[in-house]
């Protein structure tokens, strides 16, 4: 399609835009159509361009974009103005995040509002509150279940409860970050009860089918999600005498995206939250948005049209709104949820670095970094304007998704080493974690694990035995997993609890809604009584939390830990260690040697490995965290079980160099 036939389609298509679409100035609607609209209509057309109903679902699609834009609040136009201008505004080492439950955090939406100086304490500015939206109690899969997309789920509160956070934060210059599921609703979704009815509009909002014959071809190639309790891809219902397509829990319907409306429709809800005041919309389980017979139903090339149709149309209404790929894939496949532009995300400007969390958990259990060094090496490069959120944990349980070619490079068989990583968090190597598996498949021998942060790399049994030592090397664990996070290149987001220590939480076994589920037991409800402990010197939350808002407030003070693609990781004769130098992508002689020792004994680094050295002969190193000296002999610098440096050049003059040697340690 020429471009020129494209824009006189547009001129057709706003001459039939419904009367009541009507405002005073949409000036920079009209811009930003103009400008997206050849992309928009290319990819409706190769989507949705067969369909004989092709012209009336265009012009719906343009009516759902202006009634966006019209009922955006004037400052949140100014916000996406300051953001178009300022477009690299996401890739600055200002943002850190943290992901909570509303209920988990505070008692709802209203009480999380009175708890809002927490964050600034910590220094956290974008906040993921995960699911809020209408659920059906018992079913609701943690909250990604929906039942009504429009609608905050009574039991934490309502819509008012959250446009007042969100106003909140953006007086504090805090993001929101709110979860859509693109996937999946409720069987009690209104879309759904009106399929079961009958309605032949609302069936094919999903993928029905009257027999087996289809859904038994599609089950030949699909993987399950979770073989133990939810096995298979289909469940039969009976008030609709038909086969419908539920790849995650019977309870949870796969969206049709071969038919526009569902685009549409899904459009719409991401708009209207949007105009709430969130700043970044998390995408659920976007690898499996198209379906498609004879494969996995994940990672289709048009589900990558869909996500890039929706942020070409976002980008119209509300540009200032980011969107993050919620998409635990393989290594290969994750950064094309970024968009196969050179430069420019055009799918989601976000999404989870898994590779690297797994591969941290991978080093705490071998107590060598051998697998992250070599899976960091074929981590695939992000694009320029685009970001990881890098994490530790989340909400969800642990998966060893690494790439089996990578464990084999050094030494490993995949297989049997991904068991060991499951009996090692088990704790049947040792009692130090405190892991629970979830979802475990004899079949092909998978499984995944599930613990806090805290109980997974021991604290929990160092508490219970009293072992001090045990104790101080569980810290100083947690603080290397977040050092890293902090130091790699893109938006850390630590997960509730984490900050201070929080253990795992048993009671969830007492809970029938909850108790097949291992996951609720690194979802526990803040004691905020205990949390005071962050103020009271020699407690453990005293020792994380300090330790993590300093380190959050260096983070913010280095521009070299901005995300620019700066980052060179260093490949050591070192099985222990794990090293990479940031540089400030303005100023490339600004230099930052992250340095992390892995092993429980401690290890040695010589600046003799850096080439080119990126230190002089007599450059004195600081580490930004302490302030201090690294520990020095000759070349090399010692660290001790667990340690991590932040190293840069000291600003001293020639002249003071001795007096800066004579007192360091």
């Amino acid at each position: 399609m020429y471009e020129q036939i494209s824009h006189s389609l547009l001129n057709a298509i706003l001459d039939d835009l419904r009367p009541e679409i009507q405002r005073q100035d949409l000036r920079h609607f009209y811009t930003r159509l103009g400008a997206n609209f050849y992309a928009i209509h290319s990819l409706f057309v190769t989507l949705y361009g067969h369909r004989d109903d092709f012209n009336i679902q265009l012009l719906t699609l343009v009516e759902t974009m202006a009634r966006g834009y019209i009922d955006r609040a004037p400052d949140l136009e100014a916000i996406d103005i300051q953001r178009e201008y300022d477009y690299n505004w996401f890739l600055s080492q200002k943002w850190v995040g943290m992901a909570i439950y509303s209920n988990g955090f505070a008692e709802d939406l209203a009480d999380l509002k009175t708890k809002i100086g927490y964050f600034q304490e910590l220094g956290i500015n974008m906040v993921h509150i995960l699911p809020v939206l209408m659920c059906p109690a018992g079913k609701s899969d943690g909250g990604y279940a929906i039942s009504d997309f429009r609608r905050i789920d009574d039991r934490v509160g309502t819509i008012d409860d959250l446009r007042s956070i969100a106003e909140e934060f953006r007086k504090r210059e805090i993001l929101l970050v709110l979860d859509i599921v693109l996937n999946h609703t409720s069987d009690e979704h209104e879309w759904a009860r009106r399929a079961m009815a009958g309605e032949k509009l609302y069936q094919d909002y999903y993928h029905v089918f009257d027999g087996r014959d289809i859904p038994d071809v599609f089950e030949q190639s699909m993987p399950e999600v979770f073989p133990e309790s939810d096995p298979g891809n289909f469940t039969w219902n009976e008030a609709m005498g038909k086969w419908v397509m539920t790849v995650f829990h019977d309870y949870q319907w796969d969206l049709n995206y071969t038919n526009p409306a569902v685009f549409i429709e899904m459009l719409d809800v991401l708009l209207f939250w949007a105009n709430q005041g969130v700043d970044v919309l998390r995408l659920d389980a976007v690898a499996f948005l198209w379906k498609k017979l004879g494969t996995t139903c994940q990672n289709e090339r048009k589900a990558h049209l869909i996500l890039q149709l929706m942020k070409d149309c976002c980008q119209v209404t509300a540009p200032g709104v980011l969107f993050i790929a919620e998409a635990i894939v393989a290594p290969t496949e994750v950064t094309k949820y970024f968009g196969e532009d050179a430069i420019v995300a055009k799918e989601c400007e976000i999404a989870y670095n898994a590779t690297l969390m797994s591969l941290l958990w991978d080093s705490v259990a071998t107590r060598n970094t051998r697998l992250l060094s070599q899976g960091l090496k074929n981590l695939p490069k992000k694009l320029e304007r685009a970001t990881w959120l890098n994490y530790v944990r989340c909400h969800d349980d642990i998966g060893f998704g690494f790439d089996d070619s990578d464990i084999e490079q050094v030494g490993f068989d995949p297989r049997e080493h991904r068991r060991f990583l499951i009996d090692y968090f088990k704790g049947d190597f040792d009692s130090i974690p405190r892991g629970l598996t979830f979802m475990p498949n004899d079949t092909t021998g998978d499984a995944r694990i599930c613990g806090s942060l805290a109980s997974l790399v021991g604290l929990e049994t160092a508490i219970e035995s009293k072992d001090t030592k045990l104790i101080a090397t569980a810290i100083s664990r947690i603080l290397l997993m977040h050092a890293i996070i902090l130091s790699f290149g893109g938006i850390p987001l630590i997960y509730n609890g984490d900050a201070i220590g929080v253990l795992n939480d048993y009671s969830f076994f007492t809970d029938p809604s909850k108790c097949n589920d291992t996951r609720w037991v690194h979802r526990p409800k803040i004691d905020w009584a205990k949390a005071e402990l962050r103020w009271k010197l020699g407690t453990v939350e005293h020792s994380i939390f300090t330790a993590l808002k300093r380190m959050i407030s260096i983070r913010k003070e280095v521009p070299a830990f901005a995300d620019f693609n700066n980052r060179d990781i260093l490949h050591l004769e070192n099985d222990y260690l794990l090293a990479f130098v940031r540089f400030n992508h303005v100023r490339p002689s600004e230099l930052v040697l992250v340095v992390a020792n892995f092993n429980d004994e401690p290890r040695f680094f010589d600046l003799d490995w850096l080439v080119p050295s990126v230190f002089g002969t007599h450059d004195v190193l600081v580490d930004l965290h302490t302030g201090r000296r690294p520990a020095q002999s000759g070349s090399r610098i010692v660290l001790q079980a667990y340690q991590f440096y932040w190293l840069t050049k000291a600003e001293v003059s020639p002249g003071e160099i001795g007096t800066f040697i004579a007192a360091a340690p």
